[in-house]
């Protein structure tokens, strides 16, 4: 376990996690605004949970996001280091939307971040349609700025410094 906290608990990922990661990204309304791709099998889903070096690069990456009351796992949280920038990212099975879980998640991988990895700087992105990741990105305090298009859109971009 690497985060705990009220209702959640976060890990690094394990290719026992592959049906319920590709199970999230099947989902077409979960990957709307992510710009990713459906994995083509849980097969598939496990070879990218296998080749997920981010841990051993960089000491920390994604993590399955654990409910602590029933051991369920429900999607994704974390931080990304892409090129020098450290990324805060999330993604949930939409049965888990609009509980504060998102956000709850969130706030632990900033906190770690800033506190236990001492990362001055964290960023979150999200599609300007996407309401949702926005207010989750402003619940944890981070604030807007201004940069150059990606993907093909403007995504929003917020940052947190400390």
């Amino acid at each position: 376990m690497i985060l705990s906290t009220d209702r959640l608990m976060l890990r690094e990922w394990t290719v026992e996690d592959a049906q319920d990661f590709y199970e999230l990204n099947a989902d077409p309304v979960v990957l709307k605004y992510t710009g990713d791709e459906p994995f083509a099998s849980v097969l598939a889903a496990e070879e990218f949970i296998k080749n997920y070096h981010h841990y051993q690069q960089h000491g920390y990456g994604r993590w399955a996001v654990i409910m602590k009351e029933s051991d369920t796992w429900i999607g994704f949280c974390g931080l990304r280091n892409q090129d020098g920038v450290v990324d805060l990212g999330f993604r949930l099975k939409r049965v888990h939307w609009g509980r504060g879980l998102a956000t709850e998640a969130a706030r632990a991988c900033l906190r770690y971040g800033h506190d236990g990895l001492d990362i001055k700087k964290i960023i979150g992105s999200c599609h300007p349609k996407n309401q949702a990741s926005e207010r989750v990105l402003q619940k944890c305090g981070m604030t807007r700025i201004d940069t150059p298009a990606n993907n093909g859109c403007d995504w929003l971009i917020y940052q947190s410094i400390h």
